[in-house]
């Protein structure tokens, strides 16, 4: 008897404190709703003008995994830079992209890239934008995209922000794009420090369809709570691609180069084939 009175007040206690923490939740939404959230969110962000980090990521494609490492340099809204090392320690390739352009270097076959934005979404054959690669990867929201249609939730003691055809903003869409909007997207946040912990991108007419981001672990740096592990996964009817990413030597704020030179005895090619 003596045990069951005493696994009887545990559940109370268990119970009376997960109702507790579930009212705690969701009083601010009761008062404020998305825009409290949305605040919050934007508030927490990573603000930076420049970050890099050294990686490492298991690049995993249709079960087949292959290890690399390198380095990532962005200047904030302006060019993601990226090498690629194998676990040999030569570099294989470079990527540099901007806003309206994606740079390739292959050392190892002496080719080069130069394409236009557009082509990624050829290749990956989904709506992707310089702003949506650079929040990925430092763990942040859009910038360049509408806040005010998205809806306010509480899933499994995380708040949610779920909305559908978040569009760009017009004074953001350029001449050479075609009208963007992102179909279905939600956003789940910690409830203690209002960080994003994982982000869901699906096609509205094909529900097999999306791109996930997860962000698990942080550390501090300057004040800010930055993600050193994000892992993304794109699945289709036909591929699974996952990115599994861990940072290390992070800065923020420092002045950086991003060399990009295309030796004369380099050939162009007309696209980027990734092996399955």
């Amino acid at each position: 008897m003596r045990k069951l009175s005493v696994l009887i007040l545990l559940a109370v206690l268990f119970l009376t404190g997960c109702t507790g923490s579930r009212k705690a939740i969701r009083e601010p939404l009761r008062e404020e709703g998305e825009e409290f959230l949305m605040n919050k969110l934007k508030e927490n962000e990573l603000k930076f003008s420049s970050f890099s980090a050294k990686y490492s990521a298991v690049f995993i494609n249709n079960k087949k995994k292959t290890n690399i490492s390198g380095q990532i340099r962005i200047v904030k809204d302006s060019a993601i830079w990226i090498t690629i090392t194998p676990m040999l320690g030569i570099e294989m390739a470079r990527f540099m992209l901007t806003p309206d352009s994606i740079k390739y270097l292959n050392r190892i076959n002496s080719t080069y890239l130069l394409k236009d934005f557009k082509y990624i979404n050829q290749m990956l054959n989904k709506t992707l934008d310089f702003d949506m690669a650079q929040a990925f990867l430092t763990g942040n929201d859009f910038t360049l995209y509408e806040n005010n249609s998205f809806k306010a939730s509480v899933d499994k003691g995380e708040y949610k922000l779920s909305t559908s055809n978040r569009r760009k903003l017009k004074r953001f869409v350029r001449r050479s794009e075609d009208e963007i909007s992102i179909p279905l997207q939600s956003i789940w946040l910690d409830p203690d420090r209002f960080k994003i912990n994982r982000v869901l991108l699906k096609e509205a007419e094909r529900d097999s369809r999306k791109f996930v981001a997860e962000y698990t672990e942080f550390i501090e740096l300057d004040g800010q709570n930055i993600p050193t592990k994000p892992d993304f996964r794109i699945e289709t009817d036909k591929d699974k691609i996952r990115i599994r990413i861990e940072y290390s030597k992070v800065q923020l704020n420092e002045e950086l180069s991003l060399p990009f030179f295309v030796p004369e005895s380099y050939m162009p090619i007309e696209g980027i084939e990734f092996k399955k």
